[in-house]
């Protein structure tokens, strides 16, 4: 039943994005941001669905599984926090009616930044990418017999093809019934779970002691080293900005943050709950990203795994859809046209699909070299949050930022995130977000300082009003 439900969704999918292609994409524009014609309860959905990927229902579940639900809420707190501060920014985004978020960058620091943090997008969104294609893998080899890498290979193809055809319109409708499908499914799998494990009591009778202290056994730094990535990456995702772009206008966009805060709550909830609960049915798990799909595929009635099944893979999908559509905007906007100068709406539309296949299937690839999601979710959200999210946050709320502290922050973050994961191998088993953040938050304050040469093109001063 699981497969079945499964297929016929993926093929409903299929069809809606060929939908799109046909009646709907005929510009560059319309495939990156959907012709900014969005509505608002259709751009929660697709806030909600692109952010609850394989990183909440595997990564973040193992985690939950490791070191227990109160450990759980420290670690999911920084999405909650981080959808309050999108609040204050989204109206701003749609009204600057930009493609991407180095575009938004260069209106305060310049051509040279736009650049450079378009690099380091890239580098982390590939790396997002892979880490769907893992835990989609992951889920597949669960319910059916293919292997993990097997799997992950079809789910590469099928999320670039995908993209590739449907752009902005099919991932943005198609993430509206994922969000709807999981918060169902799994609001409506706790009064099955909950029982099974003797209640809220049981949980506190059951779960053992390391797991039932807010720390979850783990140091103050350690815990940090976790909570910081989430919260830098939400606050700075551009598959966010490029959403908010994406609104039909300004009014749409801010009413889209109360459906995406209180759908992602419902969600986070529902995690920690199964997540902890799976720790007492399944006590000796080999893989914890499995934690939330093993009670999916056989600790409830069969109709509400099914969901939770369906659901899980479509978000992993439309989730992969977004950073690939994502990093293919910067390849082409921010990187190609920067060097070619400005292309034909049709020449944008061609090469964006293009660009699409190609980080597709780079990050299959990647994918290989990371043992688990957790890890490779850390690595890339530390990657993005420690290089770009400071300079994201002063190009709207500090006026005193300069181009050149911009450009430091960037390449110190970014390369201290590097240096410390893969060239030390991570001492003290600190996350980078550790040491890589103060020191590109460090960069940017002090370089933007002792700069006084800020060169702003006198044709952006109208929208550089706007960001502030």
């Amino acid at each position: 039943m699981h497969i079945v439900i499964i297929v016929l969704y993926v093929v409903g999918m299929l069809l809606l994005s060929i939908y799109f292609a046909k009646r709907e994409i005929k510009t560059g524009e319309d495939f990156l941001v959907a012709g900014r014609r969005l509505p608002g309860v259709i751009l929660a959905g697709t806030l909600l669905a692109t952010w609850v990927g394989s990183g909440t229902i595997l990564g973040g579940a193992s985690f939950v599984y490791q070191y227990g639900p109160l450990a759980g809420i420290i670690y999911f707190a920084g999405a909650p926090i981080g959808i309050i501060f999108l609040y204050f920014v989204a109206g701003k985004v749609r009204g600057l009616e930009k493609n991407t978020l180095p575009e938004i960058l260069e209106i305060k620091f310049g051509s040279t930044t736009r650049l450079v943090a378009s690099i380091f997008m890239l580098l982390a969104y590939v790396g997002i990418a892979a880490y769907q294609f893992i835990g989609g893998g992951n889920l597949l080899s669960t319910i059916t017999d293919l292997s993990p890498g097997t799997g992950s290979l079809l789910i590469a193809v099928f999320v670039i093809f995908l993209a590739a055809t449907g752009g902005m319109f099919s991932v943005a409708y198609t993430d509206f019934v994922s969000s709807i499908l999981i918060v169902f499914g799994l609001i409506v799998a706790l009064p099955f779970v909950i029982p099974t494990v003797d209640g809220f009591s049981g949980l506190a009778n059951e779960l053992p002691a390391h797991q039932l202290s807010w720390s979850g056994g783990l140091s103050a730094i350690q815990l940090i080293g976790f909570f910081l990535p989430t919260l830098l990456l939400i606050m700075g995702d551009q598959n966010m900005y490029n959403r908010f772009s994406s609104a039909k206008d300004v009014n749409a966009a801010n009413k889209s943050i109360f459906g995406f805060f209180i759908g992602n709550a419902l969600i986070l909830m529902a995690v920690i709950i199964i997540a902890a609960s799976a720790v007492i049915l399944y006590p000796s798990l080999e893989n914890t990203d499995m934690a939330i799909l093993q009670v999916a595929a056989d600790g409830i009635p069969i109709p509400i795994g099914s969901v939770i099944l369906v659901a899980a893979i479509a978000l992993i999908i439309t989730t992969s859809n977004s950073f690939l559509l994502s990093s293919a905007g910067n390849i082409i906007y921010d990187i190609y046209a920067n060097f070619k100068g400005e292309l034909s709406q049709q020449r944008y539309l061609r090469l964006n699909r293009i660009a699409v296949v190609g980080l597709g299937t780079f990050g299959y690839f990647l994918g290989a070299f990371f043992p688990s999601v957790l890890e490779l979710q850390m690595y890339s959200y530390t990657m993005y949050g420690a290089a770009l999210t400071p300079v994201i946050l002063a190009a709207f709320f500090w006026k005193k930022a300069t181009s050149t502290g911009a450009l430091a922050s960037i390449i110190v973050g970014g390369s201290a995130t590097i240096i410390w994961e893969q060239v030390l191998g991570k001492p003290l088993d600190w996350n980078s977000v550790i040491v890589s953040l103060p020191l590109s938050v460090f960069a940017l304050v002090i370089t933007s300082l002792v700069t006084n040469n800020r060169i702003i093109d006198k044709s952006n001063d109208a929208s550089e009003r706007k960001l502030n």
